[in-house]
């Protein structure tokens, strides 16, 4: 595990690494990598959520997700489901017995809160509690260290239909409930707390674009949109995941944390972003989109606000903070992790300034070069390395520390010299 650069005088930022290696038909130089060469300490594993990997979604007492709502709608590929997925939740053992057997050193999963509340606020379900209790000692008695994220985007229909979901200041007290029902059942064992997986991502899948459920979105900026409005509630639903971050994390160091021993942090989706030239209104771009898409969440948890270029393209449409919550939310994390899947190109677009509507796209005023997943141009992407098969082989990083060492600049310049570099 690297932590991060420190000051004398501050506390220290641990990163948690977690790196998934899918490296094959690399050739000769690929073969020679081994553990060896990564630092003492560096922790190997792999990582999974509740909804993609568990199954049972009927079992037991679990109730519905948006997720499953989603998919029974027909707006996944070819009608998937994850009725059934890897079917960890009766398969537990068997998977822990192969993670053993890669030598991984850590394991990153997800709760589902409507297993574990399956109406978001209440009762808890006795079996979540017996399922995800055995899969912690499982992995401890394998040596696999449990890294629990609390939510990952499988947020209980029950809340979304009683009062819109992440819309509602509601959600925030819903979300500090439950988990402080996972720091009261879990903590003894769990050591690393994730509250929210990808917060960047949700509010613009689900709230955008429509891609994500709940599909709430307007047009023309959205597809398949059940209401909403794209030039606004991505804004307020990510806010409303900065507070519901930032009050469980509160609980958990003040009610917690000294005698549990853990540390509590979120997980942030980590596209990094390169100018498409060297044109000063592409650089800017680049640096503008990387604010947008990982100073949205950074800045305000190392500064206490947005950072000042979405403060001034979004304007009254950027919720703001009150004094008291901003004191929840400046530093409220021990550690970030980042999933970083790779980088894409971009160019200034300052015309999208001008339209009366903008969605976050709009806002950010640039457009994209070579989208993450394609090549526009004549090379290989940002996010393989010259001489991989782009299908069969790709080092994949699941909680990255940082981007190509640059993570310095989206973290909002921190004066505590905050470098999780070369991870």
């Amino acid at each position: 595990m690297r932590t991060a650069g420190r000051t004398p005088a501050t506390r220290a930022i641990s990163c948690v690494l977690l790196l998934l290696l899918a490296v094959a038909s690399q050739g000769a130089a690929a073969a020679a990598i081994t553990k060896g060469d990564f630092p003492q300490g560096f922790v190997f594993g792999t990582g999974s959520s509740a909804y993609q990997i568990e199954g049972a979604v009927a079992e037991d007492g679990r109730k519905p997700s948006i997720w499953d709502t989603f998919t029974h709608s027909g707006y996944s590929a070819d009608g998937a489901t994850a009725d059934v997925t890897a079917d960890q939740y009766h398969k537990y053992k068997e998977d822990v017995k192969l993670l053993s057997q890669m030598g991984v050193d850590a394991y990153r999963f997800s709760i589902a809160w409507p297993r574990l509340i399956p109406d978001g606020r209440g009762a808890v379900n006795p079996k979540g509690l017996e399922y995800y209790n055995n899969l912690i000692n499982e992995l401890l008695s394998h040596g696999i260290q449990p890294h629990v994220t609390i939510y990952h985007f499988d947020f209980p229909q029950a809340l979304q239909d009683e009062y819109h979901g992440m819309l509602s200041r509601k959600f925030i007290d819903d979300y500090t409930a439950y988990a402080d029902v996972c720091f009261k059942n879990f903590g003894d064992r769990v050591k690393y707390w994730s509250t929210v997986n990808e917060p960047n991502i949700e509010p613009i899948g689900g709230y955008d674009i429509g891609f994500f459920p709940p599909q709430r979105c307007s047009s023309p900026f959205g597809i398949n949109c059940n209401n909403g409005n794209s030039t606004t509630e991505p804004y307020i639903v990510a806010h409303h995941l900065l507070l519901a971050h930032a009050s469980a994390a509160s609980l958990y160091k003040e009610k917690y944390q000294a005698k549990q021993g853990g540390k509590i942090g979120l997980t942030l989706l980590c596209w990094w972003h390169e100018p498409a030239t060297q044109a000063p209104e592409d650089i800017a771009a680049a640096a503008r989109m990387n604010d947008f898409h990982i100073g949205w969440f950074m800045h305000p948890l190392v500064h206490g606000d947005y950072p000042p270029v979405m403060r001034k393209n979004v304007g009254s449409r950027l919720p703001s903070f009150t004094a008291e919550e901003l004191k929840r939310v400046l530093g409220s994390f021990d550690f970030v992790g980042f999933n970083h899947y790779g980088a894409a190109y971009v160019k200034a677009d300052l015309s999208k300034l001008d339209q009366k509507l903008r969605d976050f796209m709009g806002d950010a005023a640039v457009k994209y070069d070579t989208m993450p997943f394609l090549n526009s141009k004549n090379q290989a992407p940002l996010w393989v390395e010259n001489g991989s098969d782009v299908i069969n082989s790709v080092v994949y990083e699941e909680n990255a520390g940082a981007s190509a060492g640059q993570i310095q600049e989206p973290c909002g310049h921190d004066p505590r010299e905050w470098s999780c570099q070369h991870c």
